[in-house]
């Protein structure tokens, strides 16, 4: 598998240099829904320039074009990178984690789940559903919204539903998630 031969080398990378991460956006979605196309990884990682620097040298030159200079300073600003995978052609968004207590809370939440074939941490499904309302109320993309509603079609009867309502009030998300429940036509 394509995908699966990106996931393995990257997180056994990330875990070599002591990073925490976990797997986000449409891959994310797609393990717990309705997968989409997607030509991105994204993932959310913790570290310090030492490990920033440890995860670039494990990744061999010839098979991945990486910029050390860009990932330090990435690591700095606490911002994001990517790698890319150049056999696949994939590329691969790694996002320090922002602050703020949901998404600590997320990142604490996280799941080792086995992903296209590759046991990788990834993000829960509440913590997914949320992320992506953040997105569709910043305006990123409408798809966030029908990605949400695959999520709540697929998984409504095992969603931690108190959960999911604290973070939509806490964080003004309440036009998003009617949309969603709306397009999923669970009300």
């Amino acid at each position: 598998m394509i995908v699966a031969d990106t996931f393995k080398p990257i997180s056994a990378g990330l875990e070599a240099a002591g990073i925490q991460y976990m797997l986000v956006g449409s891959f994310a979605s797609g393990h717990w829904g309705e997968y989409r196309s997607t030509n991105d990884i994204d993932i959310v990682i913790t570290g310090t320039p030492e490990q920033i620097r440890d995860f670039i040298d494990r990744l061999p030159a010839d098979l991945y074009y990486r910029d050390l200079e860009s990932a330090i300073e990435a690591c700095k600003r606490r911002d994001m990178f990517n790698v890319l995978d150049m056999r696949t052609g994939i590329k691969i968004d790694l996002i320090f984690l922002k602050s703020g207590e949901f998404h600590r809370e997320a990142f604490r939440r996280r799941r080792l789940e086995v992903v296209d074939g590759a046991p990788l941490f990834i993000s829960s499904p509440e913590d997914v559903i949320i992320a992506k309302l953040e997105w569709a109320r910043m305006g990123h993309s409408l798809r966030q919204i029908d990605d949400v509603s695959g999520l709540l079609r697929k998984l409504w009867g095992s969603l931690d539903h108190s959960y999911l309502q604290k973070w939509v009030t806490l964080l003004g998300l309440t036009g998003q998630w009617e949309a969603a429940m709306e397009n999923s036509r669970l009300e």
